[in-house]
C-alpha cells in the first residue's frame, strides 16, 4: 500500500533551478527542514526536533536541505543526511568523497543496536516527536553511497555504511523498530543488500539498486538506491518519536548520504496491502472486497481511480463487487480531509482476475523419439493458447505434475508415463483458480522407413517411391502420390502420414551417374595371397563382384585361388563384365614319364597377351642357372643339357610383363 504525500493548499513555490547537479544549503533549522520541507502540512503535531553531525573547522554541515530542481535526480528537493560535509554530495560524481576523518566525531548508539554494530563513525542525526491524524505513516528517501565502486578490489565488497530510520512510541517502548529495510523484509538498506550486477561484488535485491554513476550526475556519489519508502502503522493522536541516522561504519572513508523527499511524510490510512497480478494476490473473481478508510477526524471522504474522482463515492468505504474487467486494474486513491490546511491522500493498487473459461483439456501429439514408445518430450506452452476461451495475458499459466505440486514442469517436458499422463495447469500469479487437469495422449508411428539412394542414368528421369500403405504423402517438390519422377539430381524428401496422423521424414539422395568403364584390373601377389582391384571411371556410386552375385563396395577382392574370373561393376545404370586371369606357380612335379606332372610350368600365364615380356628363370641350389624360358612357354621338363636332373629342391624367379616379380622354390620328384 502506498501513499501520495500531504499537501498544504497554500504552499510554498520554488523557482526552478537550470543546473544539471543539485545544490545543498546549510542555513535551514531542523525545525525549518521538518516543518517545511518534510511534512509541509498541518497534518501532523511536530515538536522536541533536534539534528547533530559533523561540525568542520570550515563551518560546513554534514545535515541540510537539497534542491534538484532542472537536474534528473528523483527528488525536486528535500533534506540530506551525509557521513561528510553536505556541500560534497554536489555533482559532479567527480571524486571520493570521505569527510570527517581526525575530528572526533562518534557513531550512534541507536545506530549500533538496531543494525548490530559496534564500530560506527561519523553519525548524523535528525530526529522529532510528532502526534499523527491517520493510522499510517510513509516517506520516501534514496540511500547515496561511495562505497558502490564499479570496479572494487574482493575485499571491498563487503565495505557498507549503515543507516537507520528508527520509530516508538513516546512515553519510550523498550526498542526502536527499524523502518529503512527492504520492501516485506526485515533487512536493513545497505550497500551490500541492494546493489545491481556488473561488478565483481555479488548482487543483492537487484530490483531496488537504481545505478552506479558516472561523472556526469546530480550527485557526488557512485551509485544510488531507486526510491523507497519507508513506512509504519500507527495509532491517530498517540505522540511518536522518529529517529533518522546515518554512519560511517568501520572507518570515516568512502561517505554515504540519505537524501529525504520533500514534502513527503505523509500521515495517512493503511487500506490494505496491494493485491496485484505481480503481488500474486490478485482479487478473485468472486471476491468481493471493501475499502475501508475511516478515520477520527476526517470532515470529506472522496475516492478515486486513477486519480479520476468516482462519483458519488463520498463515503469512509469503498466496495466492489463482481464481475469485475481488465479496465477496472489500477489505483484506487482516497482523499481525507481532516482540515483547510490538511487533506491527505491513500492509495491501494487493485487487479482483478477474470473468471476464466475451459476450452480443451485433452490434447494428442506424435511420439518424437527414435523408440516409439509413447514417451516423447512436449512443448506445453503449444497448450495454452486453446485451454482458455479468455485467459488474460497478464495471468501466467504454468504446468505441475500433482494438484499439489509447487515445482513447475518444464516446458520441454518429457514424459514419465507412455501413452497417456495427466498433468496440472495452474495460474501461478493468482491464488483464484483451481488446478485444471490436462490429459496428454501419445500417438506412435511404429513402421521403419529407411533413406534410399537412386541415380539418373544419362540424364534419363527416374521414379521415386515412397513406402506404401500410409495415410498421405507430401514432397519437397509439392507432389502428393507415393511415387514421382526426378529428373535433376538433388535431396528429395516425402513426409510420410500415418492414420494416427503422425508423420516421417524419408529422404532420397538422387545423384546423376552412368554405366562403369573397366579402366585395368591391378593383381597383386600370387597364389594364396593373391588380391585383385578393379579400377574403373565413370560417374557414379558403384558395387564389385566377382561372382555376379555377391556385390560389395570395395574394389579390392582378397584370397584368390582360382585362375579365371570375371569382374563386374554395377550401379542402377548397368552392369560392366571383364575376364582377368591369376597367375598359380607349381610347389612341385614328377618328371617320370606318365605324362602327368611331369612339366614345371606357370599356370594362368597362357591367356595373358604372348608378346608381354614376361620370363621364367631356374636354378639349382647353388644358383646355377639351368634354363630360361617365356612365362607363356612349355615350362621345364627338369633337364639340363639333355641329362635329368636329381631330385632336389630348386628355385626360380619369375618377371611378368604386367610388372609383378615372384622368387621361390618348388621340389622336383622322382
Amino acid at each position: 500500500m502506498l501513499f501520495k504525500r500531504f499537501y498544504l493548499i497554500i504552499g510554498l513555490v520554488f523557482s526552478s533551478a537550470s543546473a544539471q547537479y543539485i545544490t545543498t544549503d546549510e542555513t535551514r533549522t531542523a525545525v525549518e527542514l521538518i516543518e517545511d520541507v518534510l511534512i509541509n502540512s498541518g497534518c501532523a503535531n511536530i515538536s522536541n526536533v533536534s539534528a547533530s553531525g559533523g561540525f568542520f573547522a570550515s563551518g560546513e554541515k554534514s545535515w541540510g536541505y537539497f534542491n534538484a530542481t532542472g537536474t534528473s535526480f528523483p527528488f525536486e528537493e528535500g533534506i540530506v543526511l551525509s557521513t561528510g560535509k553536505i556541500v560534497n554530495t554536489q555533482g559532479p560524481n567527480s571524486f571520493i568523497s570521505d569527510d570527517g576523518g581526525g575530528m572526533g566525531w562518534t557513531g550512534d548508539n541507536d545506530l549500533n543496536q538496531a543494525l548490530g554494530l559496534n564500530n560506527t563513525f561519523n553519525a548524523t542525526v535528525l530526529e522529532f516527536d510528532f502526534i499523527p491524524l491517520g493510522n499510517q505513516i510513509s516517506f520516501d528517501y534514496i540511500f547515496s553511497s561511495e562505497q558502490y565502486l564499479t570496479n572494487p578490489n574482493p575485499n571491498q565488497c563487503s565495505f557498507t555504511d549503515g543507516f537507520v530510520f528508527l520509530l516508538k512510541e513516546v512515553p519510550s517502548q523498550s526498542n526502536y523498530e527499524n523502518l529503512a529495510v527492504i520492501p516485506n523484509t526485515t533487512i536493513p538498506v545497505k550497500v551490500n543488500t541492494v546493489r545491481g550486477t556488473g561488478t565483481i561484488c555479488p548482487a543483492a535485491n537487484a530490483t531496488y539498486f537504481d545505478a552506479f554513476n558516472g561523472t556526469e550526475h546530480p550527485t557526488n556519489f557512485n551509485g544510488q538506491t531507486k526510491v523507497l519508502t519507508a513506512k509504519a502503522d500507527i495509532i491517530p493522536g498517540q505522540k511518536y518519536h522518529i529517529k533518522l541516522v546515518i554512519a560511517d561504519e568501520g572507518n570515516y572513508r568512502y561517505d554515504s548520504a540519505i537524501f529525504l523527499k520533500g514534502s513527503s511524510f505523509s500521515t495517512g490510512v493503511n487500506l490494505g496491502d496491494d493485491k496485484t497480478f505481480v503481488n500474486q494476490n490478485p482479487v478473485c473473481p468472486s471476491e468481493s472486497i471493501t475499502l475501508n478508510a475511516t478515520t477520527t477526524g476526517v470532515l470529506n471522504y472522496q475516492w478515486f481511480f486513477n486519480d479520476n474522482p468516482i462519483p458519488g463515492e463520498t463515503d469512509s468505504t469503498l466496495t466492489l463487487n463482481p464481475p469485475y474487467n481488465v479496465n477496472q486494474n489500477g489505483t484506487y486513491s482516497v482523499e481525507l480531509t481532516f482540515s483547510p490546511t490538511c487533506i491527505s491522500t491513500s492509495e491501494i493498487d487493485l487487479d482483478f482476475a477474470t473468471a476464466l473459461t475451459v476450452d480443451q483439456t485433452s490434447y494428442t501429439f506424435c511420439d518424437t523419439d527414435a523408440a516409439q514408445d509413447g514417451i516423447t518430450t512436449v512443448t506445453l506452452s503449444d497448450i495454452i493458447p486453446t485451454l482458455f476461451l479468455n485467459l488474460p495475458s497478464n495471468l501466467q499459466m504454468n504446468f505441475y505434475s500433482s494438484p499439489t505440486s509447487t515445482v513447475p514442469l518444464s516446458n520441454s517436458f518429457l514424459l514419465t508415463t507412455p501413452f497417456q499422463q495427466t498433468i496440472y495447469a495452474k495460474i501461478s500469479n493468482s491464488s483464484c483458480y483451481n488446478p485444471i487437469a490436462v490429459t496428454l495422449n501419445i500417438n506412435t508411428f511404429n513402421a521403419i522407413i529407411n533413406d534410399e539412394t537412386a541415380t539418373i542414368c544419362n540424364n534419363i528421369s527416374t521414379t521415386l517411391t515412397a513406402d506404401s500403405g500410409f495415410q498421405s504423402y507430401t514432397w519437397n517438390t509439392g507432389e502428393t502420390t507415393p511415387s514421382i519422377n526426378v529428373t535433376t539430381a538433388g535431396t528429395y524428401t516425402v513426409l510420410i502420414e500415418n492414420t494416427n496422423g503422425c508423420t516421417k521424414t524419408k529422404t532420397f539422395t538422387v545423384t546423376n551417374s552412368e554405366i562403369a568403364t573397366i579402366e585395368n584390373i591391378v593383381i597383386t601377389g600370387f597364389d594364396e595371397n593373391t588380391s585383385a582391384e578393379i579400377l574403373v571411371s565413370g560417374n557414379g556410386i558403384y558395387e564389385f563382384s566377382i561372382d555376379g552375385v555377391n556385390y560389395q563396395n570395395s574394389q579390392i577382392f582378397t584370397n584368390l585361388t582360382g585362375l579365371v574370373y570375371t569382374a563386374f561393376v554395377k550401379n542402377g545404370c548397368g552392369i560392366v563384365p571383364k575376364d582377368f586371369y591369376l597367375v598359380q606357380i607349381p610347389k612341385f612335379f614328377t618328371p617320370n614319364g606318365d605324362n602327368i606332372n611331369d612339366i614345371w610350368y606357370i599356370k594362368g600365364i597362357r591367356p595373358m597377351t604372348p608378346n608381354a615380356r614376361s620370363i621364367v628363370s631356374i636354378f639349382d641350389r647353388y644358383g646355377k642357372l639351368l634354363t630360361l624360358f617365356p612365362a607363356f612357354g612349355n615350362g621345364w621338363d627338369g633337364t639340363y643339357n639333355g641329362q635329368q636332373m636329381f631330385a632336389d629342391d630348386y628355385w626360380y624367379v619369375i618377371e611378368l610383363g604386367d610388372g609383378r616379380t615372384a622368387k621361390g622354390h618348388f621340389s622336383l620328384l622322382r
